[in-house]
């Protein structure tokens, strides 16, 4: 398949009512296996990708990873969407030639984020800059705009999201992700504006993935979701060696997972997925 073809499948693949499940990837192993167990196409987390090279996400230090993974799973035969979390950058220019080198390799995809390292959003002028400079630098590139008004606002609103996805639909986006959207008053009311697909995280003990179909999402993703799962079991399956008795301990949450890079205190357990 070529990158052009993986292109307008990927494209096609958002469906409103059928969404495409877009599971994400921290290595190639993990992709190579999502590819292999029938997925119509593979994702990365950002908090993945940087935790296993013991770099913090969302800062901008993952940049070389990224890219680098992105080269590699483009060789996969299915098509490929990468997190570049905020484009590693504040400057468009710098972060189109990311996109560009990814695109270059095959990558048909990325994720642009409007939130920050600092829990602030992104100047919605900026991120549309941004947003254009990727269009007119790697204009086969599917950008799923994302905004975190309903991760990292206390009291997130319809409107707050659909004012800053307007900004970006305007600057070229191709569809919107709003993860922490979960009640279906809130994802019809986006469905019902959005001129471009919805992508929705899933989350556990949130609505089904049949459910977001009735509500009209044609994608959804599953974050760092995976990652920390495989993790966690990884260490399940090492302290079960000398501790039979021993328990499954929960997924851990995002900030757990972080501060293995940072080396802070952090989170336990099964905390929200706020970031990539």
């Amino acid at each position: 398949m070529t990158s052009l073809s993986r292109a307008e499948t990927f494209r096609a693949l958002h469906r409103p009512g059928h969404p495409l499940l877009l599971p994400s990837a921290w290595d190639h192993a993990s992709a190579a296996a999502l590819h292999r167990r029938g997925f119509a196409a593979i994702g990365t987390t950002s908090l993945g990708v940087a935790a296993g090279a013991g770099l913090p996400d969302g800062t901008g230090a993952a940049r070389e990873v990224t890219v680098r993974l992105g080269r590699l799973l483009a060789a996969l035969p299915v098509p490929v969407s990468v997190d570049v979390e905020g484009g590693f950058s504040d400057d468009p220019a710098e972060v189109a030639a990311t996109v560009s080198e990814l695109a270059a390799a095959g990558v048909v995809g990325v994720n642009l984020e409007d939130g920050r390292a600092d829990g602030s959003l992104s100047d919605p002028e900026l991120h549309a800059d941004k947003i254009t400079a990727v269009r007119e630098a790697a204009p086969g590139v599917f950008v799923n705009a994302r905004t975190d008004t309903h991760w990292l606002r206390a009291a997130p609103t319809v409107r707050a999201a659909l004012d800053r996805a307007e900004r970006y639909v305007r600057a070229g986006a191709h569809g919107l992700f709003v993860p922490g959207v979960k009640d279906q008053d809130t994802v019809t009311a986006l469905t019902g504006s959005l001129p471009v697909p919805l992508n929705v995280l899933h989350s556990p003990g949130g609505p089904s993935a049949a459910q977001l179909a009735e509500w009209g999402v044609a994608r959804v993703s599953t974050g760092s979701l995976l990652s920390r799962a495989a993790l966690q079991r990884a260490v399940d399956v090492a302290w079960a060696v000398g501790h039979t008795d021993a328990p499954p301990q929960p997924v851990p949450g995002y900030a757990e997972v972080q501060s293995l890079a940072t080396g802070s205190t952090g989170g336990s357990g099964a905390g929200p997925d706020c970031r990539g």
